[in-house]
């Protein structure tokens, strides 16, 4: 990453923390990389705590495109946004200097509301019922009517994110070298009058997902975006898509991410 010199590091600011990554910080500095305080002025971005932390900021950043993010744990184990210990600081120098890192693309989500508020999800998209009632959404797959659904809700995943709350529901793990998205049913309704699909599918980068709420009363549904929460009332119509913004990331080439559904599951 010669061309590549200004560093920001992104975690919480208490002073434990600091004290953790003042050595990270001089290390930087030791190796000619320039330490920046604004993250809109650096090409490398690094997230230091674990994978919610790392979602956090690719969020919080901004979902760049034409930087590279990193991950370093500090729960003590290597998590799927992760590859280094933060303590482990002989490993990353080793990594750096013998060109045993790769640049991966990891694809992301885009969801319109009601044709005015979009966001970006790196690991999923999902929308709920806020209420104890079946939340009922006719779904569209590129505007044609796929199905009634009826339940709690929906969770639709990026192949990376398919190895979160997706997988929780018995979602398939999808390889992230796929452009395509996951939907995966919260608890459907099915019996002799509602039917629905009953198992998670995967589509295509070029499809478009469209979810039409019911206006039943049930217009106010809990969104989440990775891991933050989201409440917007009388919300009629999502549209989900595959982004054209993809997050590059700094992995080790001995730690692909089926090496880490490995080590995470198995």
């Amino acid at each position: 990453m010669p061309d590549r010199r200004n560093i920001y590091f992104y975690h919480t600011p208490d002073t434990k923390m600091m004290e953790k990554v003042e050595p990270l910080y001089e290390l930087a500095r030791q190796y000619d990389y320039n330490v920046v305080t604004d993250h809109r002025t650096a090409n490398i971005i690094v997230s230091i705590g674990d994978d919610g932390t790392f979602l956090q900021t690719v969020r919080k950043t901004g979902f760049r495109d034409d930087c590279l993010y990193a991950g370093i744990s500090t729960t003590g184990t290597l998590n799927m946004y992760c590859d280094f210990h933060l303590e482990d600081t002989d490993k990353m120098i080793e990594a750096t200097k013998n060109a045993q890192i790769e640049v991966r693309r990891y694809p992301t989500i885009e969801v319109t509301i009601d044709n005015e508020t979009s966001f970006i999800c790196l690991n999923e998209f999902s929308v709920r019922s806020a209420i104890i009632k079946a939340f009922v959404m006719d779904v569209y797959i590129d505007d044609k009517h796929f199905e009634t659904f009826r339940g709690d809700g929906m969770i639709v995943a990026t192949p990376t994110g398919s190895t979160a709350y997706n997988k929780s529901v018995n979602g398939a793990v999808v390889d992230p070298l796929l452009p395509c998205m996951q939907v995966s049913e919260l608890a459907s309704v099915n019996n002799n009058h509602y039917r629905t699909l009953g198992s998670s599918f995967i589509l295509s980068g070029d499809r478009k997902l469209t979810f039409k709420v019911a206006q039943d009363g049930n217009d106010y549904p809990i969104m989440g975006m990775d891991n933050e929460a989201l409440s917007i009332q009388h919300v009629e119509k999502f549209d989900v898509k595959l982004s054209n913004n993809y997050i590059k990331t700094v992995k080790l080439k001995d730690n692909s991410f089926w090496e880490k559904v490995k080590r995470t599951f198995l």
